[in-house]
């Protein structure tokens, strides 16, 4: 691996594809005899610095249509701390599902499961069949893993029925030395970034993209009025981005000072700090209160001039969607792609049927949706949210920031990498993006 790593810092990638593949790596995992260590624990109190380990695992073998990368740097996603805390279900069933779909994904039924669904890196090796992409190609990667053998997954790889997230419902994901990643996974790593600034924007960036601007979401347009839930982490931030590189106008829903600072810097202007203004949507367990939702719109209504959101932008779900639906206008649309705070969601259906207003569920994005999202940032013109680093070793505490909310934007993950910093090709494109770049580090 050492002999891998020196080849990539001193820019020899050409002499990648003869350099002899480790027969093991180090990767980070969870283990099938741990998935009942947090039973009876309440859901805060799950600790993945316990269930998150940096084992030395096999390396897989390569099929058709995949890549072995040797990953420099990876980022913390949602699904890896679902992941690391065994909810909603442990992942181990999806490894088994997949294992039975044919003789070559057997191999990602393990005992183990090498989680991380972002990576920044360098193509090692190429499957018979892709042509595409060779040894030395720089690189990041989107979470999408499609078998394509429906005619279902023809139209919009998501789709699929053999659909699944990389690293999260399948093996061998991100937060390792190597990945296994099918061909089509793979993108040009922008280069003016380094390895851990290329690695962060790719399951959020893509999933928003999709959510808010691609026709499979809600179809953004200019002078929309976009309602955003979180709109300083790792979806919102880009969530927010799209709204002011489209011409829309976001609404920013933040829980501190510090979160609404950051959407400031983004360039955002309205902002409602939902701590701050005290707002609870559920009165007890049970019950919501319509009168907070009506609080809550009157809020959005006095910023925006009078106007309610075009689109809600969702991903807390219980918490807040029955004031989302709520709010949206006439004929809006809420789109949703997750439920941090709970997958069963309340609403009053009177307000969406007598208001012709629209649920769309969004998941990831497919291929088109991820390349053109990561050709914004390859252009410039959206910007990584990297707040923190950790080594590869400290990604039990990287989840664990990522689990409390204690975090800002991405969280990322060196690998490979020694240090910061590494990777930059074009210094004159980040010389003219890097407060933009750096605006999320350190808060």
């Amino acid at each position: 691996m050492q002999k891998i790593l020196d080849a990539i810092l001193a820019g020899d990638l050409a002499s990648l594809g003869t350099l002899p593949v480790p027969e093991s790596y180090r990767g980070v995992t969870v283990r099938a005899d741990e998935v009942e260590m947090f039973a009876g624990r309440a859901h805060a109190d799950k600790d993945p610095r316990e269930s998150l380990h940096v084992d030395e695992v096999p390396t897989p073998e390569l099929g058709p249509g995949e890549a072995l990368v040797a990953v420099m740097a990876s980022a913390i996603n949602y699904n890896t701390v679902w992941t690391s805390i065994f909810e909603p279900m442990d992942t181990f069933g999806f490894l088994r599902r997949y294992g039975r779909t044919s003789p070559l994904a057997k191999r990602h039924d393990q005992p183990y499961h090498v989680v991380g669904s972002d990576l920044a890196g360098v193509v090692l090796r190429t499957g018979p069949g892709v042509n595409a992409w060779q040894a030395g190609d720089e690189v990041v990667a989107h979470c999408l893993n499609v078998e394509l053998e429906h005619p279902d997954g023809h139209n919009d790889t998501m789709l699929d029925p053999e659909q699944r997230i990389w690293g999260f419902e399948t093996n061998f994901g991100g937060l390792a030395e190597l990945a296994l990643v099918k061909s089509n996974q793979l993108m040009p790593k922008p280069a003016h970034l380094s390895w851990e600034e290329a690695a962060c924007p790719g399951l959020v960036n893509s999933t928003a993209y999709r959510q808010l601007v691609s026709r499979n979401g809600a179809g953004m347009k200019q002078g929309d009025t976009v309602l955003i839930w979180g709109a300083s982490g790792g979806l919102g931030s880009y969530a927010t981005q799209f709204a002011l590189n489209g011409g829309a106008t976001p609404v920013c829903v933040v829980s501190s000072p510090q979160k609404a600072e950051i959407c400031r810097k983004m360039g955002a202007e309205l902002i409602i700090d939902r701590n701050a203004e005290g707002y609870r949507f559920w009165k007890d367990e049970n019950t919501q209160d319509p009168k907070e939702w009506k609080r809550f719109g009157a809020r959005i209504r006095e910023l925006t001039g009078g106007d309610d959101p075009d689109i809600v932008f969702e991903h807390p779900g219980k918490e807040t969607f029955g004031a989302s639906v709520y709010v949206a206008r006439k004929g809006g649309t809420i789109v949703t792609c997750a439920s941090t705070s709970g997958f069963m969601h309340q609403y009053d259906n009177r307000y969406l049927w007598m208001n012709l207003k629209n649920i769309v569920g969004s998941h990831f994005a497919n291929y088109r949706e991820a390349w053109e999202a990561n050709r914004l940032i390859a252009k410039g013109k959206i910007h990584p949210t990297l707040s923190g680093v950790y080594p590869l070793e400290q990604t039990g505490q990287a989840a664990y920031d990522v689990h409390r909310n204690a975090h800002q934007g991405k969280v990322g993950v060196l690998c490979l990498a020694p240090e910061e910093g590494l990777g930059v090709r074009n210094p004159e494109l980040r010389e003219q993006h890097l407060p933009a770049i750096n605006r999320f580090r350190g808060v």
